[in-house]
């Protein structure tokens, strides 16, 4: 009876992790806005999720301290305290990068009742769960879009694909730092802003984070200059060639995606002095605690223009300074 009892009971918690996930998934399909008609751009990035070989590791995957929040703390967006649950049905608030964390945690929820319903013998009596690395990842996206006399700030990150070494921690710290100093430099071309934060377990914080990375990709129409993890390209295309936007361009969307070990919660407020602020922590964060990076901007084409109604709606969580 005790056993029946028991198997009653996970098919019950197996009917609600698929309910929950569905309406998630259904959620997403009809709250993604349409995108305006892309520009090309370029990325640098790079990292590795791997998992520590032993507790003191120094390596990508090795963390230290335990002062991160759980899941109806540990978020950061637009103020409001349980985890996204309003932006899935359409009143805003943590946008797209809230709402993939949200989805890995249904996730890990999914595989905690899959873990629970193994069963062990009747001489224990007991229900063995699994539990992976529980060890909490912080997640950041920087965005912010800049006037179009930035292009000196396209060109040095144009100049950083092509010489940083994607391939290790230090040269990856390099492109952080370098980036954030470069927009910390120009304060007057700051237009519009948007930073969110989140910490998410490391079993499925790889996942979270090339889904955010996809998402800020799938804005772009082709990738004209990359270099990822070592990995350096650029467009061949007689169409599309990298270079200097036209003079009719109006702006520059630049998405800074961070993953660390270290716990960072940054302010989302609109205005100068809190990204001046989240720019110099992201610049500071050591080679040791940043786990993975990406910088992606647009327009990137010679000649191609980014005019305010396609940056708005292409990034709608943009808050005007």
């Amino acid at each position: 009876m005790l056993n029946s009892t028991r198997i009653h009971w996970i098919k019950r918690k197996r009917i609600f992790s698929f309910l929950a996930a569905s309406a998630i998934i259904f959620s997403l399909i009809f709250i993604n806005p349409s995108l305006a008609t892309a520009a090309s751009g370029g990325r640098i990035g790079g990292g590795s999720f791997k998992a520590p070989s032993a507790p003191r590791s120094q390596n990508y995957g090795g963390y230290g301290g335990n002062n991160f929040r759980g899941y109806g703390g540990g978020y950061r967006g637009s103020g409001i305290g349980f985890p996204f649950l309003l932006p899935i049905f359409g009143f805003g608030g943590g946008g797209i990068f809230g709402f993939l964390i949200l989805m890995s945690i249904v996730g890990v929820i999914v595989n905690s009742f899959k873990n629970s319903s193994t069963i062990s013998s009747p001489r224990n009596n007991e229900i063995v769960s699994q539990s992976g690395n529980t060890t909490k990842v912080s997640l950041i996206q920087f965005q912010i879009g800049l006037l179009a006399s930035a292009k000196e700030i396209q060109v040095k990150l144009r100049d950083l694909a092509s010489s940083s070494d994607t391939a290790t921690s230090s040269g990856l710290q390099r492109v952080l730092q370098d980036t954030t100093l470069a927009l910390l430099r120009k304060p007057e071309l700051w237009v519009y802003s948007n930073i969110e934060t989140g910490s998410v377990p490391f079993s499925s914080a790889e996942s979270t984070f090339n889904r955010i990375s996809i998402t800020e990709r799938s804005k772009l129409e082709a990738e004209l200059t990359s270099n990822y993890s070592g990995e350096i390209s650029t467009s061949e295309s007689t169409e599309f060639k990298p270079g200097d936007s036209d003079q009719t361009n109006e702006f520059i969307a630049i998405t800074i995606l961070v993953a660390t070990k270290k716990n960072l919660s940054l302010d989302n407020s609109a205005n100068n002095e809190v990204i001046t602020e989240a720019l110099r922590l992201l610049g500071s964060i050591s080679s040791n605690d940043l786990i993975a990076l990406e910088v992606i901007w647009q327009p990137e084409g010679k000649g191609e223009t980014l005019r305010e109604e396609e940056l708005v709606t292409q990034y709608p969580n943009l808050k005007h300074l």
